[in-house]
């Protein structure tokens, strides 16, 4: 389950890999550092993408289950037109402020003039992209996982082809990566919707009568789905707060290792949505002890990939830091992470697991807290702490130890919850 899962996020994950590396060989630790402060700020956006996404399977899959695929299609149709309402005005936000944004992430110099605009020319093309992951959505609620992950990987196929190109044939440079993006984007959303017209009916008309009766349940699933996948963006703006007073290298140093951790961790990543399915079918038919059993060997999965993970990062440290062209600190700051962090990542796999269990226990809310506590009170002290008594190794370490903090309360709530379910459970029947 976490194998498949893993392939369109991986693609996902190597569209902005390739944006760096093909940036990174232009030996500019400034540009390098832009695309990290670039990523973090649009990766908002990908929040409510995904938000989307998952509010469109949910209805749809229930339907489609149901008999129903009309009223599928309308659900698909009136997603699209909420997305539209709801991402225009922030790709205007981010368009019109990008600066601004940036300059309170710790941006100066080069490094805002080269994110500010990749921004500008990406955001007026994010309905683009949230297109194509509804879309994507709707096919996985079909059970179409192959024309589903064909959406991601023509997004990524195209972004490895024209980024050399635009980068370094035509000359554009953090321009050209922008570019590349948005042919991406529109590549896929032009796959997602092909597929969607040629094999399940197309698109529903809108009608506003149905599209008032269909927004609150859309709303019930989409709102706490944005929350819990934007706190990953707000604990990334947070972090890069603490490392922007040091240098381009440093900073180029983080964005590396922002980009080589969900690659790296792929299925890791992936893990939550393979077990979720098995924990929801379990407590479905009340086998609470099957429900224990997929939360412990998910655990001991995510700790034997971690092991695995380890020393092929510290083995690979060196040439890592040689191809994106890491100087001074920044080696340092990526030695760092492969060396003690890596490891650690296996409790953010705990917390990961944990959301599954909250999701499909019945309790989506409580995955919403643990995230936003993850990232605002599991990182907010430590970097400081970090900052005041080991400086720059203190601040790249400190989010690690909130990651213990939170993957072990995490799985000790998911624990305790498959307990109050089985009470619930027992008193009933």
């Amino acid at each position: 389950m976490a194998l498949t899962a893993s392939i369109g996020m991986l693609t996902m994950f190597l569209v902005d890999f390739a944006d760096l590396f093909y940036i990174a060989q232009l030996a500019d630790s400034a540009l390098t550092a832009a695309m990290g402060f670039a990523a973090t700020i649009l990766f908002i956006g990908t929040a409510f993408h995904i938000g989307l996404m998952i509010a469109t399977s949910a209805l749809a899959a229930r339907h489609i289950g149901q008999g129903d695929p009309d009223r599928a299609r309308r659900y698909l149709t009136n997603i699209l037109v909420l997305s539209t309402i709801m991402i225009l005005p922030l790709a205007l936000l981010f368009f019109s402020f990008a600066p601004e944004i940036l300059e309170l992430a710790g941006a100066d110099g080069t490094a805002n003039q080269a994110a500010t605009s990749y921004i500008r020319i990406v955001a007026p093309f994010m309905p683009f992209s949230v297109a194509a992951m509804v879309c994507s959505g709707f096919l996985r609620a079909h059970g179409a996982a192959r024309r589903a992950m064909n959406v991601t990987l023509s997004m990524g196929i195209t972004n490895a082809i024209l980024d050399p190109i635009f980068i370094f044939g035509f000359e554009w440079g953090m321009n050209g990566a922008a570019i590349a993006s948005v042919c991406a984007a529109v590549i896929s959303a032009m796959v997602a919707i092909w597929s969607i017209m040629k094999h399940y009916g197309g698109f529903d008309r809108f009608s506003l009568p149905n599209f008032r009766q269909d927004i609150s349940p859309i709303l019930a699933i989409l709102i706490p789905a944005i929350l819990t996948n934007v706190a990953t963006p707000i604990g990334g703006f947070i972090s890069y707060r603490f490392v922007a007073d040091y240098s381009d290298d440093v900073i180029a140093g983080f964005a590396v290792i922002g980009r080589i951790v969900p690659v790296a961790f792929c299925l890791m990543f992936s893990l939550s949505g393979a077990v979720g399915p098995i924990i929801g079918q379990n407590f479905g038919a009340l086998k609470f002890d099957r429900v224990r059993t997929t939360l412990q060997q998910a655990t001991l999965f995510a700790f034997a990939y971690t092991l695995i993970i380890w020393p092929i990062l510290y083995l690979l440290s060196g040439p890592i830091s040689d191809a994106f062209h890491l100087q001074g600190e920044g080696r340092h700051v990526f030695w760092l992470f492969t060396a003690l962090l890596t490891p650690l990542f296996f409790f953010n796999g705990m917390l990961f697991i944990s959301n599954a269990g909250c999701n499909n226990l019945g309790h989506p809310t409580w995955s919403t807290v643990m995230n936003w506590l993850r990232n605002t009170v599991g990182l907010l002290p430590f970097l400081w702490i970090g900052r005041e008594l080991y400086g720059l190794d203190g601040i790249i370490i400190a989010p690690a130890i909130g990651g213990i903090v939170f993957g072990i309360a995490g799985y000790a709530v998911a624990q305790y919850l498959v307990n109050v379910q089985e009470r619930k459970a027992t008193l009933t029947y």
